[in-house]
């Protein structure tokens, strides 16, 4: 059965895309236009009933929320395609230890930065420097914890290329892009190698040329 996977073009079911590449598990995508409210739909609603992407339907299985998808697939298919969780509990722990810095202490500043600089100016709104300032500044104190983690070891859970990598691709490809906001990544070291590292996978250059939405 062929996944389903609903909103290619923004940056969370990207998340899943590459995991399910990385995977090698088949897929279709179904594109959803936010700006045209696509996914207000009564129809989208019942998949999904807050109104955001990803979802995936898998069969009769219908799954939303961007990291579980990709936890699912990443144990689902443990023993196909790329190990995303680790061989040891040890490194599982790790995984997910990292995954919820992504989650809880990457993810807010930075989105809050690609609200500001790439969406708002699309909706009509003039971004706030100072706001703007503000997110970049928390940003900033999660990279320099990121270089000091990445200073000893290859990626963020240990030697291997994890789950806990792969989740941070879809939104920091917005700071390598059109933001213009790549020297927050460029003037730490060990965040540029890790970065360019995890960047130039095959899966992941597969979804920024099928899917480039805002980048």
């Amino acid at each position: 059965m062929v996944v389903k996977v609903y909103g290619p073009d923004y940056a969370n079911p990207k998340r899943v895309l590459v995991c399910l590449i990385e995977k090698g598990v088949e897929f279709e995508t179904v594109p959803i236009d936010i700006f045209k409210d696509e996914n207000k739909a009564p129809e989208f609603l019942k998949l999904q009933p807050f109104g955001s992407v990803p979802v995936i339907q898998d069969g009769d299985y219908t799954l939303f929320e961007s990291r579980a998808i990709a936890r699912y697939y990443a144990q689902k298919y443990k023993h196909q395609g790329t190990d995303l969780l680790g061989k040891t509990i040890e490194e599982t722990g790790l995984v997910e230890q990292w995954l919820e810095v992504e989650a809880q202490c990457y993810s807010p500043p930075i989105t809050d930065l690609i609200y500001k600089i790439v969406f708002d100016p699309i909706r009509g709104l003039t971004p706030d420097p100072k706001l703007i300032k503000e997110s970049e500044d928390k940003l900033c104190k999660v990279l320099d914890i990121y270089e000091e983690r990445l200073s000893k070891s290859k990626y963020l859970a240990g030697d291997l290329f994890s789950l806990a990598d792969l989740s941070h691709l879809s939104l920091t490809q917005y700071l390598m892009g059109k933001m213009g906001k790549e020297y927050l990544i460029r003037d730490r070291k060990h965040v540029s190698a890790w970065w360019d590292d995890i960047s130039s996978r095959p899966s992941w250059k597969k979804v920024v040329e099928l899917w480039p939405g805002l980048y």
